[in-house]
């Protein structure tokens, strides 16, 4: 969800433990490729990891995304521990918490292959 789905630079926002979730913005892009990916027949699902130290993300980030993609609102996973998850792609901005050791194909966002939506949305569309 951070720094896929919604724009969060820990220079800019601070340390997870003292960022208000709720108030960041979607990447540009993002929420179209979503809904794009769903209407291809994806079966699409939000997982994220919070911080620990603050609790009160966990629920803002469940709002941000009952504002932003209200349909996926029952569709999220918190987790530290994204290998332990079944899918066939895994779309996420860093290879910490499991999401290195995902089982199917890792779509590292922001990296070279992948930098923003287009690209993303490009490697299904093909």
């Amino acid at each position: 969800m951070d720094g896929v789905l919604v724009h969060y630079d820990p220079k800019i926002h601070g340390k997870d433990e003292d960022t208000d979730f709720l108030s960041l913005q979607p990447i540009p892009g993002a929420l179209q490729a979503v809904r794009d990916l769903m209407a291809m027949g994806h079966d699409v699902f939000i997982a994220t990891t919070a911080p620990w130290d603050n609790p009160q993300a966990w629920t803002d980030k469940r709002l941000w995304i009952g504002k932003h993609l209200p349909e996926l609102k029952k569709r999220v996973f918190m987790t530290h521990y994204k290998n332990m998850l079944m899918g066939d792609v895994l779309i996420d901005d860093r290879t910490a918490n499991g999401a290195g050791q995902f089982k199917g194909h890792h779509i590292h966002f922001g990296q070279s292959e992948f930098p923003d939506w287009d690209s993303v949305m490009n490697h299904f569309k093909n």
